[in-house]
């Protein structure tokens, strides 16, 4: 068996770079090893589906190359770890010597699905993951006039609104009867069906693509008995957990690492963190398995901690935001698409904020184009609230 303690991270996103960086800021002095195979330093992929996509970001690395090696962290992008010898404590490489570790930290993150569609392998179907997924459709923005969108989740509605602000033509399909459904339930999921046919998409819902072919022309997308024409098609059906390293290490796996509530998996030596953690959250009392930028960072924070012998534990209530056409949201908590939704203010202002009650309790609130009160909002979940009083612009929401 090994005797190094040092920690070792596979994968290069947000989380590993947040549990390199709290380790540091704690004073730990042993060696670390960050291990990814995309080509770039960890980077924020938020805006990859939002700014970026429209050329408007900056610089979306967490820290550059400088700042890793004064912090004495052996980066290695670009290559594949292969497999995990956990009796002696060895991260297999692909084309490398192993590395040992002391201390490992599953941040392997998520790739996108294409549920086997015939043709998601042509050029000019996309899917957005990645900086360089990010960089293709932006190069797609520039000359391709028709897009055609397999998916009304979060990035496949960002994606349509980048499209559209581009002056694209822009069909969506959607498999459920409405967008986003399943994450803000029927009320709000029609708030987001007609913001963006109002805003010139052509979302279709209660529909699937059954296959893309190549034409002289373009790309030919299957919806039923109708064939649409498209330059760029963009597969945005959700992701998949990137389990296999852990699974074939012997690891408990279920829709992603089984982990506890401070990120250890079945080996305590070995925690999982980010997209693919399907972690027990203490607050809500059941295992999560978080796809949103927050939860990453959080969650790199507690890798780091548990590492140190810290007692923090994964008590905090989900977070996302999103931005499309003049619309900026956030949302906190854990709702449920069954859920009593209540608004105070008005939907048609386009300004407003929206609570879901499940047994007269918070769980969980959304602020629109409504700033500075996330804060609140998050204090609020949880609670057992009359829905009057969440609805009244004249209670306060420090108040509650």
């Amino acid at each position: 068996m090994s005797t190094e303690t040092g920690t070792v991270l596979i994968g290069a996103g947000l989380a590993a770079a947040h549990t390199i960086e709290t380790l540091r800021e704690r004073g730990y002095t042993e060696p670390i090893t960050l291990i990814g195979d995309e080509a770039e330093l960890p980077y924020e992929r938020p805006a990859l589906s939002k700014s970026y996509l429209q050329g408007k970001a900056g610089e979306l690395q967490v820290h550059d190359a400088r700042w890793y090696a004064e912090h004495g962290v052996d980066v290695r992008t670009s290559t594949s770890a292969v497999g995990i010898d956990r009796d002696a404590r060895l991260v297999r490489l692909d084309g490398a010597d192993p590395v040992p570790y002391g201390h490992l930290v599953l941040a392997t993150g998520a790739r996108p699905r294409t549920l086997g569609l015939p043709g998601a392998d042509l050029p000019g179907v996309h899917t957005l993951r990645t900086k360089a997924d990010s960089d293709r459709l932006r190069d797609a923005l520039a000359s391709e006039e028709r897009w055609v969108i397999v998916g009304a989740g979060w990035i496949g509605l960002e994606v349509a609104a980048a499209a559209r602000g581009a002056g694209r033509s822009v069909t969506v399909l959607e498999y459920g009867q409405l967008p986003l459904h399943r994450v803000l339930g029927e009320r709000l999921g029609r708030y987001f069906l007609q913001l963006h046919l109002g805003n010139g998409v052509d979302l279709r819902t209660g529909v699937s693509a059954s296959g893309i072919e190549s034409t002289g022309s373009g790309l030919a997308v299957a919806v039923g008995d109708e064939v649409l024409d498209a330059d760029t098609v963009v597969l945005a059906v959700g992701v998949s957990p990137n389990t296999e390293l852990a699974a074939d290490a012997g690891l408990t796996v279920d829709n992603g690492i089984v982990v506890d509530e401070q990120l250890r998996t079945s080996d305590p030596r070995i925690l999982a963190a980010g997209d693919v953690a399907a972690a027990h959250n203490t607050r809500l009392g059941r295992r999560l398995r978080v796809e949103h930028w927050d939860n990453a960072i959080r969650q790199g924070r507690l890798a780091a901690s548990t590492i140190l012998g810290g007692g923090a534990e994964y008590d905090w209530q989900p977070y996302f935001f999103t931005d499309q056409y003049d619309l900026g949201m956030e949302y906190v908590g854990h709702g449920d698409p069954g859920d009593d939704v209540v608004i105070r203010g008005s939907l048609l202002s386009g300004e407003f904020l929206a609570f879901w009650l499940g047994d007269g309790r918070v769980t969980a609130a959304m602020n629109v184009n409504i700033w500075d009160v996330n804060d609140d909002l998050r204090r609020l979940v949880g609670r057992q609230i009359p829905a009057d009083q969440l609805t009244n612009p004249s209670v306060p929401l420090s108040d509650l």
